[in-house]
């Protein structure tokens, strides 16, 4: 029987997947062949949009009438038929004699298929012929981590980094219960290609603990709700669970009775959750316990895990976020940026094949302009998986507008060597940017960031740009050109307007401690987190050169480690994070350090009021509620880029003593 389309509450947004997205497929006479749960999921999709705009859905064997659209799963083997090659995810599409086809070899990959012609809408079906094409995920691993806690935290709340509401999952220490809902996110999920879902923080805390034992029934409550989908449930575990949970004395990995604890602990896990997808670990870093306290290096903490796992196909997802936060700000040989490195790199070879090492993309922590980890290119014996923050942490925390698919795009084309790091990595995962808020991430142009993310997991080498059409046509069917030249004038350069109106070249960090809005320049600086700028009375910047700072630069394969040595070859865009330079250094457009800190500041300010003033016209084009929210946000976004200028460019002109060359005011 067909699965039906998840029902939406009343006032929730219907985000990249509204009816009118499926009406190119659901105006048409459509042929699915094949069986299974996904297969189900692929016929109630079509089965809707056919209720909706007229069209006829046809199951079995073809007759010999015309199908405008054929959703065919092959049996055939892995040496011939239309299947080859494709696995379990990817699909081929043609259109002959006037017939679309899509053919994949999995459940999934006719589901995914079925979700690239919505995203083609018209152009699937036009013309006679449309040359044969395939399609296949690059990275296996396409994943949220949600950081939801399921008790309310006393500091971190609901959800932690979290700025759209609570938890989808959580309430009030149990689980909500919401099950179409949640099948509704999974069905977003699966239409921009993401496959992995882990359910609960990285920051374990008690009540999080308990749902690896005896409150698995509702995780798998949850697993059942995204299955159809095509997505895995994942659980974030603390590595001291033996001792919390088991009563052990200890967590040592290389002791007997952990290792038989976790095996009998995964065991009761598969016995729930039968596809259940692995571990989300965070070890020996801010707190959290790790090998380290029983003298184990990172490698024995995490193959334990894996053994537990490997018998069912499950994963360790080892966080290799690992550094010292007590540090002494006076110590500048101590830096934070290298810590990874460090603590990984000598481990190349050591990990389980079932374990995948998860780096942040850059070597702190999603600042709005960091250099691409060293760590992604340090260990070709290791499976990596990139980390990225799709919550905006750092960048505006969904109250601004900060598309980050040029960022991403820019971390996954970098090459650390001969290949590109989307070519290096095994799985990209984001910090999950949803929850319980009627339009899922907060603002409702933070829905961008999501959609990208799970295009960019599937294709690391697609043109964001392209990505955003996407979402803008699937988002707004039909869009008049206004509106979609509109939605492009406010999202292209919104992550470097961002960049001007914050952080300058690179230095990052000058956040309000704690919740991390809003400026303040010495928020950190003196504290034991690492997160220094080092700015003084001669100049701003941390000295990372081999030469004369922390080495951080030589960590870099040639040509990079050369060119972040000097500060005449590092790009401007990432100077402050390598080189202590004097303020009146200049840039390669010819200004000064501390011209250009006035200079973007001003910029970025006047580039929000023109955003907001470009949305503000587009009020006869949007839904009256998409509208509002996004224009409120905007008013906050304009009064909060107002205040970084005027902190930034005063605390610089304070300690340089160099007044604005344009003869502007500084507050």
């Amino acid at each position: 029987m067909p699965l039906p389309v998840p029902v939406l509450p009343e006032g929730v947004d219907a985000a990249w997947l509204p009816p009118r997205a499926l009406r190119s497929v659901g105006s048409r006479r459509t042929l699915i062949l094949g069986s299974g749960p996904l297969v189900e999921t692929v016929h109630g999709e079509v089965a809707d949009a056919c209720g909706r705009f007229g069209g006829e859905v046809v199951r079995g064997e073809p007759s010999g009438a015309a199908y405008d659209l054929v959703l065919e799963l092959t049996d055939a083997g892995p040496a011939t038929g239309p299947g080859l090659g494709l696995g379990e995810e990817g699909f081929a599409l043609r259109r002959e004699d006037g017939t679309t086809t899509v053919t994949a070899s999995g459940q999934r990959g006719l589901l995914y298929g079925l979700f690239h012609v919505v995203r083609l809408g018209e152009a699937a079906f036009g013309g006679e012929r449309r040359p044969a094409e395939t399609h296949r995920p690059a990275m296996a691993l396409r994943m949220l981590d949600h950081w939801d806690n399921v008790d309310v935290h006393p500091v971190m709340g609901q959800v932690e980094r979290g700025y759209a509401g609570g938890s989808l999952f959580w309430r009030q220490g149990r689980a909500r219960g919401e099950v179409e809902r949640v099948r509704a996110y999974g069905r977003l999920l699966a239409a921009c290609g993401i496959n992995a879902v882990a359910v609960n923080n990285v920051n374990v805390h008690a009540t999080e603990a308990r749902l690896l034992t005896d409150r698995l029934g509702e995780v798998a409550v949850l697993a059942d709700a995204l299955r159809p989908y095509g997505i895995r449930t994942h659980l974030s575990v603390t590595f001291a669970a033996p001792v919390v949970l088991g009563g052990l004395p200890t967590a040592d990995p290389l002791d007997a009775r952990v290792r038989a604890w976790w095996a009998e602990a995964v065991r009761g896990v598969y016995a729930a959750i039968g596809d259940f997808g692995g571990f989300v670990v965070k070890a020996d870093s801010e707190g959290q316990p790790g090998p380290f306290t029983y003298g184990r290096s990172h490698a024995d903490g995490a193959n334990m895990l894996a053994a537990a796992l490997e018998p069912y196909g499950g994963t360790v997802h080892w966080r290799a976020f690992v550094y010292d936060h007590r540090q002494d700000w006076r110590d500048r040989s101590t830096d934070r940026a290298r810590a990874a490195y460090d603590h990984f790199a000598p481990l190349d070879g050591q990990f389980a094949d079932n374990v995948l090492l998860q780096v942040k993309h850059g070597p702190m922590d999603f600042q709005v302009r960091e250099p691409v980890s060293p760590v992604l290119g340090a260990l070709p014996r290791t499976r990596l998986a990139v980390e990225v923050q799709a919550t905006q942490e750092y960048t505006g925390q969904q109250r601004h507008v900060c598309w980050l698919g040029p960022m991403w795009s820019e971390v996954l084309r970098f090459r650390p060597a001969v290949s590109r790091v989307g070519e290096l990595a095994d799985g990209l995962v984001a910090v999950s940017n949803v929850g319980d808020d009627p339009f899922w991430t907060g603002h409702p142009l933070a829905q961008a960031n999501l959609y990208t993310f799970g295009r960019l997991a599937w294709q690391p080498d697609a043109d964001p740009l392209h990505v955003l059409d996407e979402w803008i046509g699937l988002t707004f069917p039909g869009a008049p050109r206004r509106l979609s030249a509109g939605l492009h004038a406010v999202l292209d350069g919104s992550w470097r307007t961002y960049e001007k109106y914050t952080a300058p070249l690179g230095v990052g960090f000058m956040v309000q401690p704690g919740h991390h809005y809003g400026p303040s320049v010495d928020g950190y600086e003196y504290s034991p987190w690492g997160t220094y700028h080092f700015a003084d009375r001669d100049g701003v910047g941390v000295d990372r050169s081999a030469a004369t700072g922390t080495g951080y630069a030589a960590l870099y394969p040639t040509p990079w480690a050369q060119r972040y040595e000097s500060p005449a070859t590092c790009p401007d865009e990432l100077l402050l994070f390598f080189h202590h330079v004097p303020y009146g250094h200049v840039l390669a457009d010819g200004t000064t350090v501390i011209q250009h800190i006035y200079d973007t500041h001003f910029e970025g300010v006047e580039e929000v009021a023109e955003a907001r003033r470009v949305w503000a016209g587009l009020a006869d084009l949007v839904d009256a509620a998409w509208h509002a929210r996004v224009a409120e946000r905007y008013e906050e976004q304009l009064r909060s880029a107002r205040e970084w200028r005027d902190q930034i460019n005063s605390y610089f002109f304070r300690k340089s003593g160099v007044p604005d060359g344009r003869g502007r005011v500084i507050h």
